[in-house]
């Protein structure tokens, strides 16, 4: 397994380090840092880009800004400011973990590695930086900017998604780790990564490691990180009903805490099964999830929108019950609103644009 040289990482670590001190960004999360403030942004760092996280993480902060506040919130209340955020198991992770971490004798975010790991929604590289930039606990992170340094920085031919490609990447970063300082070190590398050591269009000429980069001594830089290649993305279609009784209020269904976006609300429907048109899929939905015989009526909106693993279209349909009593057969709860109503529910973003379509069609 690679082995760098004293020398050599003297040298990645004075001139990481230097740079950037001269470059980091301004992020809220990095201003008034606490134990709290890095773990809630680290968790939403997981799946989301540092651009798109800021306003979330400073909306997030003023409704819950401790620990406690965040595990005396319901459910609902912490979805809602999650909402739009998206892959939204980390919020309710997030909550379960504050409620556990509360629950303890002293009630205080746990200051050991492991611990910080056994925590829901933690894995491997989030415990490494809370315990690395919270507490300034000597772990290195290897996240997916970390990965692309150092298999240009050393030519790493193991594919990433391998477990013998995992244990060399984690060996290479504990190596070039400053236990001094592993807070400044980690963060140094996640932002070469980010800002410098770029996917398509790497600035390897302004890099401070481009004299140790053995990529791009070779000619090389676009040929790491080796990758598998991608799957195809399948693509589906989705009915959904926008159901009014006679007061004009709407139906909207719970998802149910263990289905994909589990605890968010909804207008009832599904995927479209083969050879069903979307009114037959969405008359087929309702009597499954809701019990109840529908008219579906006129087209409302369609909307596109890309899941990590799917890409879907979702087709929303006014419509009204003809006979039965609507009742959560398939899902966690039901309730009626009128369109201001809804907006007190959290939703996904495919929902909430047939939620704004209401309100201004209203």
């Amino acid at each position: 397994m690679r082995e760098f040289s004293d020398g050599a990482i003297e040298v990645i670590r004075k001139n990481l380090h230097g740079w950037f001190m001269r470059n980091k960004r301004c992020f809220p999360w990095r201003k008034r840092r606490t134990t709290y403030r890095v773990w809630v942004a680290e968790i939403m760092l997981q799946q989301t880009r540092t651009d798109q996280a800021q306003p979330y993480f400073e909306r997030f902060m003023r409704a819950f800004p401790s620990l406690k506040k965040l595990a005396e919130a319901s459910q609902q209340d912490v979805l809602k400011q999650w909402e739009g955020l998206g892959y939204y198991g980390r919020a309710r992770k997030l909550h379960q973990a504050a409620q556990i971490i509360r629950a303890t004798p002293g009630g205080r975010f746990p200051t050991e590695y492991e611990k910080i790991l056994a925590l829901p929604g933690v894995g491997p590289y989030t415990a490494a930086a809370i315990a690395s930039l919270a507490m300034n606990l000597p772990h290195a992170v290897v996240d997916g900017n970390v990965i692309r340094v150092l298999s240009r920085l050393c030519m790493v031919e193991e594919r990433l998604d391998t477990a013998t490609g995992k244990k060399i990447f984690q060996h290479l970063a504990d190596q070039l780790l400053d236990r001094n300082n592993p807070g400044l070190h980690n963060e140094s590398m996640m932002e070469l990564g980010a800002l410098c050591c770029l996917p398509r269009r790497p600035l390897c000429e302004s890099c401070p490691l481009n004299t140790c980069c053995e990529a791009y001594r070779n000619h090389g830089v676009y040929d790491y990180p080796k990758r598998n290649p991608r799957a195809k993305v399948p693509h589906i279609q989705v009915g959904a009903g926008v159901l009014k009784d006679g007061h004009g209020r709407i139906l909207i269904a719970q998802r149910r805490e263990g289905d994909m976006l589990g605890g968010l609300w909804e207008f009832p429907g599904g995927k479209r099964e083969q050879g069903e048109t979307i009114r037959e899929c969405i008359r087929r939905e309702l009597m499954e999830e809701l019990g109840v015989q529908t008219d579906i009526q006129d087209h409302l909106i369609t909307i596109h929108h890309a899941y990590s693993h799917f890409t879907m279209e979702l087709h929303a349909y006014c419509g009204r019950i003809v006979s039965g009593k609507p009742r959560p057969l398939e899902c966690a709860d039901l309730a009626w609103g009128g369109p201001n109503d809804l907006m007190a529910y959290p939703m996904s973003k495919a929902d909430d644009r047939i939620r704004q379509h209401l309100r201004q069609h209203e």
